[in-house]
């Protein structure tokens, strides 16, 4: 990827995926002790204060007054939507599966990227993109034969468009504003509106402050939401929006492991077959494009 040195994007993106994939379940379980929208609200505002203090030295690059539009903007797709969306239909299905679901997002970007951001599109990634949410499809099979809440199915999807808008609004945006400061602003803001919300419409005495849901709530807000994000928008400013996407499609996969090592669910066939799509995905979205061949005699008549 351009400006950025390609081992230190693939720890860059190792690092992702994993807290990225450790999120769902790890979410799920903080719902056993706190209302949903609360939850979303306090690990946001809680990773936003973190990435102050990384933003503050650089305050001559906020622009806010100039560029105030694209932070809102960012907020409401990326954090508001995405994060509220999520956290309230994690309720209704479970961590694995609506993961799966909200990795359309690839997908989509992939497809506003090319329309929107004028990134090339062509056959091989057109497959590639298709495999890997065939892949993440695959994987969740095993679970579509019991009962789906629609409300959940409805609340995934809404957290995947929102958040491939979210993606590609930065992408385009990304060289009027400074990227931590982007994160840094759109996370508080965008926690203390779900804060707010979560305060009308639920109840603070309804929170556990135990030692798994304050482990649980930590672990996200540093390493989830303040250090994903600026790595996510950093790989995102790096190279092209639609092959750092990609990669994202291995999260449900970790989400899943997670599930299969540590609540021993069994790693089962559709999990191997849904990998082995998601790695040739991968291969097909990144792949270089070989440049087309210049018959010789065109090459003779240009000089």
């Amino acid at each position: 990827m351009e400006g950025m040195s390609r081992t230190r994007t693939v720890l860059l993106i190792a690092f992702l995926v994993v807290v990225w994939g450790v999120n769902w379940p790890l979410t799920k379980i903080a719902l056993v002790y706190t209302p949903p929208i609360l939850f979303a609200g306090i690990r946001t505002v809680l990773g936003g204060l973190l990435l102050l203090i990384v933003a503050i030295p650089r305050f001559k690059l906020l622009r806010f007054q100039q560029t105030w539009y694209i932070y809102l903007i960012s907020c409401l797709f990326n954090i508001v939507l995405y994060y509220g969306l999520q956290t309230v239909g994690l309720q209704y299905l479970p961590a694995g599966l609506f993961s799966v679901i909200v990795f359309l997002q690839p997908v989509l970007l992939g497809i506003l990227s090319w329309a929107w951001l004028g990134e090339s599109m062509y056959g091989l990634k057109i497959v590639g993109l298709i495999l890997g949410f065939a892949g993440v499809a695959v994987i969740s099979a095993g679970s579509l034969s019991g009962h789906l809440s629609v409300v959940g199915v409805v609340l995934a999807l809404a957290s995947a468009v929102a958040w491939a808008l979210g993606t590609a609004y930065v992408k385009k945006t990304s060289g009027s504003v400074d990227s931590i400061w982007l994160v840094t602003v759109q996370l508080i803001i965008g926690g203390l509106m779900m804060t707010g919300l979560g305060t009308g419409m639920e109840s603070w005495s309804r929170i556990v402050w135990n030692l798994p849901f304050i482990a649980t709530l930590v672990f996200i807000a540093v390493f989830v939401i303040a250090a994903g994000w600026l790595v996510f928008f950093t790989l995102i400013g790096s190279g092209e929006a639609s092959k750092v996407a990609s990669y994202t499609f291995l999260i449900p996969l970790i989400s899943i492991l997670t599930g299969t090592v540590f609540l021993h669910e069994p790693f089962t066939f559709y999990l191997l077959a849904g990998l082995v799509l998601i790695v040739v995905s991968i291969y097909f979205v990144n792949r270089p494009r070989k440049a087309p061949v210049v018959p010789d005699s065109c090459v003779q008549s240009m000089q």
